[in-house]
């Protein structure tokens, strides 16, 4: 099971158990839970897909903040010939670390609904034998 999300207008495919770089979220502290509405695709993994128009109506990707890091450093260099001008600067991206913890589905964690599943087959064969 996936989803397609979108995080401050970019778009990631994630899964769970998934690690991600995203952009900077200041107001998310480390260990933070992040709930990520902005679902656009779902899939099962058995071929059914649900497209959102925008979105997907009840689905949501629960997330935790692991840390904020730096992108590798990026080289700005500018240069007119034969002017005596060059400038040298440097930039680092900073970007949030989340782990995906579930895929929420009509409501529903993607985790839950398999447990439950796996505990609805048992409470029917000792529905049978009382």
């Amino acid at each position: 099971m996936y989803a397609i999300v979108d995080v401050k207008d970019k778009q990631f495919k994630v899964r769970e158990d998934d690690t991600l770089y995203v952009p900077y979220h200041s107001d998310a502290d480390e260990d933070d839970q992040l709930t990520l509405d902005r679902v656009l695709l779902v899939s099962d993994g058995s071929g059914d897909i649900a497209v959102g128009t925008p979105t997907v109506d009840d689905a949501s990707v629960s997330a935790s903040v692991v840390e904020h890091v730096k992108g590798d450093k990026v080289i700005v260099f500018k240069k007119k010939r034969r002017k005596r001008y060059r400038v040298k600067r440097g930039h680092r991206q900073q970007y949030t670390q989340i782990h995906i913890d579930a895929l929420n589905v009509n409501g529903s964690s993607s985790t839950a609904a398999d447990s439950s599943a796996d505990t609805g087959d048992d409470d029917d064969s000792a529905d049978a034998d009382a």
